[in-house]
């Protein structure tokens, strides 16, 4: 069996997913590469020469990627903070700019003990167990409506407890209703929620509008509905001095912060950007 060079597969790899118009694709290729060969992207160049099957086998992969079917649900999973999550049919894949949310909030939680989180909106769940990876100490509940979302929170969660991290607390439920986490008012340390906050009719890429579900990515009055209900219930959950961050759309800038000053409990609104520059998410802290 004559063995071929992995590094001209990738660059053919990378041409094909150019011109369907993927937007990293040499990060791409090397990703589905790397998941072919079971190794770390890191590691392909210890590979120089791979059999005829592994080529083809990532070839099967850079033609479906080529259909602009998302990466993550090729290799079943996607990343964020130090974890890994299962993604697939059904539920938002989490993208790299909640990585600075993730941040912001693990930075937060400096120095307090045992502290309370809660994870609105949390789809896959990655961003609760994120939070609970890196503090294990922390109490971490998290919430969906959408039922598909929650099968896979609920997967992902068992994981991650079957490896040794702290679980968290998963619920179904509505973050508009005042009467979620009743028994948490004025409790928690720290409040995080990636809601959908693209406004309808946003034109968005293939992977976002044909397979994710469109109720994690869109949102009515021009993409504040979810946000409105984050506001509210954040200022609701935490303790004096707790934090609250929320992310959204590039265009919400103004809209955002203005709608958490709004809140007399609430102060110290800032704003931060992406590693684009746009900006992205929003903080703020419970007066007292």
């Amino acid at each position: 069996m004559n063995r071929q060079p992995l590094r001209l597969a990738i660059i053919e790899a990378t041409r094909i997913l150019e011109r369907a118009g993927v937007a990293s694709p040499r990060f791409d290729a090397e990703v589905i590469a790397a998941h072919v060969l079971g190794v770390e992207r890191g590691r392909l160049p210890m590979v120089p020469l791979v059999d005829p099957p592994v080529i083809e086998a990532i070839g099967q992969l850079v033609q479906q990627r080529a259909k602009r079917i998302p990466l993550q649900y090729l290799t079943g999973w996607a990343a964020l903070g130090d974890i890994t999550v299962a993604v697939g049919a059904g539920v938002f894949v989490p993208r790299p700019e909640t990585e600075l949310l993730l941040e912001w909030g693990v930075k937060f939680l400096q120095g307090r003990e045992f502290p309370v989180v809660v994870d609105l909106c949390t789809g896959s769940g990655a961003l609760a167990l994120a939070v609970a990876h890196a503090r294990p100490d922390a109490v971490v509940y998290a919430v969906d409506i959408d039922p598909q979302a929650l099968a896979w929170a609920r997967h992902n969660a068992d994981v991650h407890a079957d490896a040794g991290n702290t679980p968290i607390r998963l619920y179904s439920g509505d973050i508009g209703d005042p009467t979620m986490f009743a028994e948490l008012d004025g409790l928690v340390d720290l409040v995080l929620c990636n809601p959908p906050y693209v406004p309808e009719g946003t034109p968005v890429p293939p992977e976002v509008a044909e397979h994710d579900p469109p109720r994690a990515v869109f949102a009515e009055e021009s993409g504040l509905a979810v946000i409105r209900h984050a506001i509210a219930a954040g200022a609701r959950l935490l303790r004096p001095g707790g934090g609250l961050a929320i992310e959204h759309d590039d265009t919400h800038g103004s809209a955002v912060p203005a709608l958490v000053r709004a809140r007399r409990v609430l102060t110290g609104v800032e704003g931060h950007t992406d590693l684009t520059g746009r900006a992205r998410f929003v903080t703020a802290r419970r007066l007292g």
